[in-house]
Parts: structure tokens; C-alpha cells; sequence
């Protein structure tokens, strides 16, 4: 009598078969998504009024509020042989043409010279005293260097122009692009054709939006 044999299914064939096609459709599905992600979620280029920055006070402040101006940013000094001509000329730059589509953006700086060594809020107290100041006049920063303020870092690698000492100005478009720099002994008039160019442009804009 021939012995008696047992025949069992295979009970994890199956199981291992379908735990392996779940895995490659994740890994498939995965990688779609990553695909998708790159062709059409592609990370937003950032622009001037991006940025946050310090205030005298060392506020947090959103360059945002500035959108839709045209912005002219300066690295100021108060012992500067700049310093009067620049403070005279930016403040009535200012007047003439702000506040409401231009603006005066001020950033100390002790990089150059040393010629900026006081607090952020001496530094602010200096020019609204002296000068007559009415545009912002931010926290002291650093512009050059790895510890370099991203904001300003931006206006140098768009401009590709990097200051080489106090009042290098740079004009920011309403929607936060580098437009053009000026060198602290060209005079203050040069920039005004600029500046009513992008006024021109914003009030033709809002006219057409309404």
C-alpha cells in the first residue's frame, strides 16, 4: 500500500505576489507625483518685496507693503563724505515723489569705512534730525559677505553690481525687479527720469484696471 501524500497550497506565494505589487504601484504612483510636482509646482522666484527685514526697532517688517511702488534702496552711512549731498538729495527725491507710488528705502551699513558705527535707532534719530528724513529708515545690516541681509544679497545678484562703498542706490519696480543702480557721487537728478518712467507706468496701470 503506497503511502499516503498530502498535497498543501503554497498559503504565501499569493500574499508575497500581491504585497509586491502594491509596493512597485506605490513606488510607481511616487514617482508620478514627483514628476507632476516638478513640471508644474516649480518654486516661486522670488522677488524684492518677498523679503523681511528689521526696522529701527528690530521689528519684523514685509517689504510686501511696498508692492506696486516704484522703490529706490539705499546703503546709507552717517560719517560719509556722501552723507549730506545723499541725505539732501534722497529726502527731496522723496518728497517730490512719494509717498504714494515711490518710496525711500534706507538700510545702514558700517561695512564701508566703518563710517556707520552708532545703533539702528541712532542711525534713524541722525537722519530724522539732521535731514529731515520722512522715508523708512531700516535696521543696521550687513550687505556684503555670508552674513549678507537676503534682501539686499538679492538686489546685488540681480543687478550684478555689488557696492563698493555707501549711498550705491538701486531701483526696484513696482513689481520687485532690480531696474537700475546708481554709484553714491552720480547726482541725484539722474535718477528722476527713472523714477517718473515707473510713476508713468503705475498710473497708466491702475487707470487701465479700472
Amino acid at each position: 500500500m503506497e503511502p499516503l501524500t498530502t498535497s498543501y497550497p503554497l498559503k504565501y506565494s499569493v500574499p508575497k505576489a500581491r504585497i509586491f505589487v502594491v509596493f512597485l504601484s506605490m513606488v510607481l504612483c511616487t514617482t508620478i507625483l514627483c514628476l507632476l510636482q516638478l513640471r508644474f509646482f516649480k518654486p516661486k522666484i522670488k522677488d524684492f518685496y518677498s523679503f523681511e527685514v528689521k526696522d529701527s526697532r528690530g521689528r519684523i517688517i514685509s517689504l510686501e507693503k511696498y508692492r506696486g511702488k516704484a522703490t529706490l534702496v539705499v546703503n546709507v552711512a552717517s560719517y560719509c563724505q556722501y552723507t549730506d549731498k545723499n541725505y539732501i538729495g534722497l529726502q527731496e527725491l522723496h518728497r517730490e515723489f512719494g509717498p504714494s507710488h515711490f518710496t525711500v528705502l534706507a538700510f545702514p551699513c558700517n561695512q564701508f569705512g566703518e563710517s556707520e558705527p552708532g545703533s539702528s535707532q541712532e542711525i534713524e534719530s541722525f537722519a530724522k534730525g539732521n535731514y529731515g528724513v520722512t522715508f523708512p529708515v531700516f535696521h543696521k545690516i550687513k550687505i556684503l559677505g555670508s552674513e549678507a541681509d537676503p534682501a539686499f544679497k538679492f538686489l546685488i545678484d540681480s543687478s550684478k553690481k555689488e557696492p563698493r562703498w555707501n549711498f550705491w542706490k538701486y531701483l526696484v519696480s513696482p513689481e520687485g525687479k532690480v531696474v537700475k543702480f546708481w554709484r553714491p557721487e552720480e547726482p541725484i537728478e539722474s535718477i528722476k527720469p527713472e523714477v517718473t518712467s515707473l510713476i508713468r507706468q503705475i498710473i497708466m496701470k491702475k487707470r487701465e484696471d479700472l
